[in-house]
């Protein structure tokens, strides 16, 4: 990203990366070891922030409050996360010759450790069983968790046929064995198959009705109208007007603020509404205001009720796709729907009003919910 921006890596202020878990190869600030790798210079510092699934959005946010009280110029920022190489982890023994078979915690996704106070006033709750209290609360079916799912893999596959990927997504090349390497530049967990023609949708309603309820023996969140468990990183680059002034370069989006709330753990996935409903207030906009949204689909059940709840209208969210078919890397998520939304605000700029503003939000594990707002300025 400071290639294709022609940043010099020099006048890098500070990195911010959002990583959730924090358990593998990602531990002792994953941030500063991606500058090291990267091959910036050792003058440029680093720090990893953890919002769990808001981690690489928060990142964003912190950048630009950084730049806007005048403490740096220059940033990257974003997020990272690898879920297919999360760790088991075991306890430490308390004793020196324990008995017994110790507890081993998958660190991919949900609770490990769990303090026995906070399990007290809280039921610890899987993010599926979240989105069933949400599901159960509003009404919302299996049939419209599943319709909205396979929409979500429709517009992706439209946008793959548009070519409308292939400015943010980096191709990354993967060793083989025997061979040449293989290249990986298509996000894996949209469910669609290659042809003569382009992308085919490689799913329907029938399928998605044939996979069982996955939290609930009678539920209806189902992994089909779930996001899956993924591998990614995002990133960009943030700066002072002063500075794209000073270097001769034009912004595409001014990043306006953001917001963060809190809520019942036990509907974690409302997060976005007080987060959204208070950033708008800040700055004194509504709904309607806004022509574009970037909505993360942690579950169908979730991003239909958010939907609801702020009167948000399916045909300006998640246009090209959103987590349940593009994937859910945690720390990540944050930084690509911000990635995604400000791509596509490009392509919409030339019919758009002035101003044209941008949501990208975020509902966040054990009840929280992070919002941020741009305005297009190219």
């Amino acid at each position: 990203v400071v290639e294709r921006a022609a940043i010099d890596p020099q006048g890098i202020d500070e990195v911010y990366a959002g990583c959730a878990n924090q358990a593998g190869e990602d531990n002792r600030n994953v941030a500063r070891m991606a500058t090291l790798l990267a091959g910036f210079p050792d003058s440029v510092p680093a720090v990893t922030l953890n919002r769990l699934c808001a981690s690489g959005l928060e990142a964003v946010n912190q950048a630009a409050r950084c730049i806007a009280v005048g403490e740096a110029q220059l940033c990257v920022a974003g997020g990272v996360e690898s879920m297919s190489r999360a760790p088991w982890v075991l306890p430490k023994p308390e004793g020196a010759y324990p008995v017994g078979s110790p507890p081993v915690y998958d660190t991919t996704l949900g609770w490990r450790f769990p303090n026995p106070q906070l399990a007290a006033r809280f039921p610890l709750l899987s993010m599926g069983q979240t989105a069933e209290n949400i599901a159960q609360e509003l009404g919302i079916t299996r049939a419209e968790q599943d319709a909205f799912a396979l929409e979500s893999h429709r517009r992706a596959v439209a946008a793959l046929n548009a070519g409308y990927f292939a400015a943010e997504v980096l191709p990354v090349s993967v060793p083989q064995r025997r061979g040449a390497a293989h290249i990986v530049d298509v996000d894996e967990a949209v469910r669609c198959k290659r042809s003569a023609h382009g992308f085919e949708l490689d799913t329907d309603m029938e399928r998605l009705a044939q996979l069982a309820p996955a939290f609930r023996e009678q539920g209806s969140v189902t992994p089909g109208n779930s996001s899956g468990l993924n591998d990614g990183a995002a990133a960009l680059v943030l700066m002072s007007a002063a500075r794209a002034q000073e270097l001769g370069l034009r912004p595409l989006a001014r990043w306006l603020g953001a917001a963060s709330a809190g809520v019942d753990p036990s509907v974690m996935g409302y997060g976005p509404v007080p987060a959204t409903q208070q950033l708008l207030a800040r700055q004194q906009l509504t709904v309607q205001d806004i022509g574009l949204v970037e909505l993360n689909e942690a579950f169908a059940a979730q991003a239909l009720g958010v939907m609801r709840k702020l009167g948000l209208r399916h045909e300006i969210t998640n246009v090209n796709g959103g987590a349940i078919a593009l994937g859910h890397p945690l720390g990540c998520s944050g930084a690509r729907i911000l990635v995604t939304l400000l791509h596509e605000m490009q392509r919409r700029a030339p019919q758009q009003a002035r101003p044209y503003y941008g949501l990208a939000t975020l509902c966040v594990g054990v009840g929280q919910g992070v919002s941020t707002l741009v305005e297009w300025l190219a």
